[in-house]
């Protein structure tokens, strides 16, 4: 029996279910592999580990071929959600792993989506789980292919011709597994994920005789298992990089806070600051009884002398501050400009990770540059003699200045060994003050004579601080 196709083995009519004689006849000389669920399990549950790692604290193998993962608490690191998935699928198909993904409500319908909908990449906004689920085939159910079978022969054929049926005459006919599947799709029964685990990983975990619920003792529970995390990382010399608290509710439900670091760290009293910064995030329902805290992420640490009047001083240690701030915004958004050799201004920067090593590459002082670099120029209305004069005025979003004060013309050339189309493109730039004292940075592209230099239309394209 064939267990797999390829899409060039199905662009030639093969089929999963289809019989291997059946194969070799549609196509001779066909390549065969023995089927190896055991290796293919394996496989699956190291691709959950590294979606453990990189996206999220809750991740497990949905056999037998996908991931379930439970993004609450952890897409904010990533953007959103919907970049997160971006990211995900992106980096998947990088590694030459096909792969269709979609966010939704629920585990059920997540996974129906993922392999039924339309679009490889399907996103369904909150509370529209019934529209994606409605046009889908019974087989994203979950469903026995007996229980499919019969409720096709009923003419029962997509899950929204089920919803909205009575539920009792489809449970004596078929059984309670069917109206389960489809709660679970909907929402309605909780379907908990058993997050995958190495062994390795550093954890803690407190189990309550009595549910907790109220943020101040979640906050003094939280405390405890940092104090106790650290205790077990400076046994083995490390530090975390990221910690997954996962709060199992008396319902099944699991809420999660992750958080993430820019350099290994052991100091209570901050990783505790961190977490508890997130605690509104956990909706504690009808009580929690257990929670666990894990660093699924963690580095060598060494011990280091505090303080000492024969060690000089280095640099003021930012890493606190960066780590606040990439926890409330999201990583990507904490960075830093790194200079680049080009005269193109759009080309002269690059971002780095906020703590990143210093490139060694000095910034350019022959001509000051503004604070705030635009990320594309916006085109401006003006007037201005040609070729080499600054503009009198200028409209911007609306506005116009008059301009009072103007340094320039800075010429800056096209890059015609990197670009032929820029091989006699040229730009004018100019500083320029307004009669409110705020500072731009405007360009005429061309040189003002020659119209194959440019267009000698004006733009703006940062702003001085």
């Amino acid at each position: 029996m064939v267990t797999a196709a390829d899409p060039a083995a199905r662009a030639l009519g093969l089929r999963a279910g289809m019989p291997v004689t059946k194969a070799q006849a549609m196509v001779p000389g066909l390549h065969i592999e023995p089927a190896d669920p055991r290796a293919d399990l394996d496989s699956l549950e190291r691709l959950a580990l590294w979606v453990l790692q990189r996206f999220s604290p809750i991740a497990a193998a949905d056999a037998p071929d996908g991931i379930v993962i439970d993004a609450t608490g952890a897409d904010h690191l990533h953007g959103g959600e919907a970049a997160m998935l971006e990211a995900l699928t992106g980096r998947l198909v990088m590694s030459g792993v096909t792969a269709r993904a979609a966010i939704a409500d629920s585990w059920g319908a997540a996974h129906a989506l993922a392999r039924y909908a339309a679009d490889p990449l399907f996103v369904t906004p909150p509370g529209e789980t019934i529209p994606g689920l409605a046009p889908l085939p019974l087989q994203a159910l979950r469903l026995p292919p007996a229980i499919a079978a019969g409720l096709n022969d009923l003419g029962f054929v997509r899950i929204g011709d089920l919803i909205g049926q009575p539920r009792a005459p489809l449970t004596r006919r078929f059984g309670p597994e069917l109206c389960r599947r489809l709660d679970q799709a909907l929402g309605e029964i909780a379907e908990p994920i058993e997050p995958i685990r190495p062994e390795e990983l550093v954890s803690v975990r407190r189990v309550f005789a009595e549910p907790i619920g109220a943020a101040e003792t979640i906050a003094r529970y939280i405390c405890k298992l940092v104090m106790a995390l650290c205790e077990a990382l400076e046994g083995r010399g490390l530090g975390a990089r990221r910690l997954d608290l996962l709060c199992h509710r008396v319902d099944n439900r699991i809420e999660t806070v992750r958080i993430g670091l820019a350099m290994p760290v052991r100091d209570s009293a901050r990783l505790t600051r961190l977490l508890c910064d997130r605690i509104e995030t956990i909706a504690p329902g009808f009580g929690i009884e257990i929670m666990s805290l894990t660093a699924t992420l963690a580095e060598p640490l060494p011990l280091r002398q505090a303080a000492s009047s024969l060690i000089e001083e280095g640099a003021p240690d930012l890493s606190g501050l960066i780590d606040t701030l990439a926890n409330r915004v999201g990583a990507r958004a904490v960075y830093r400009f790194a200079p680049v050799a080009s005269d193109v201004p759009e080309r002269s920067v690059r971002r780095l990770p906020a703590l990143a090593e210093d490139t060694g590459a000095g910034w350019p002082d022959h001509w000051p540059r503004p604070s705030r670099l635009l990320s594309r120029p916006e085109p401006i209305e003006t007037m201005a003699l040609l070729p080499d004069h600054p503009p009198n005025w200028f409209s911007w979003k609306g506005v116009r200045r008059r301009v009072r004060r103007a340094d320039g013309p800075e010429r800056i050339f096209g890059e015609w060994w990197k670009r032929d189309a820029e091989l006699i493109a040229v730009r004018d730039y100019f500083r320029v003050e307004d009669d409110a004292g705020e500072r731009f940075w405007i360009f005429r592209s061309g040189d003002g004579e020659d119209a194959a230099t440019g267009s000698h239309r004006w733009f703006l394209h940062g702003i001085f601080g």
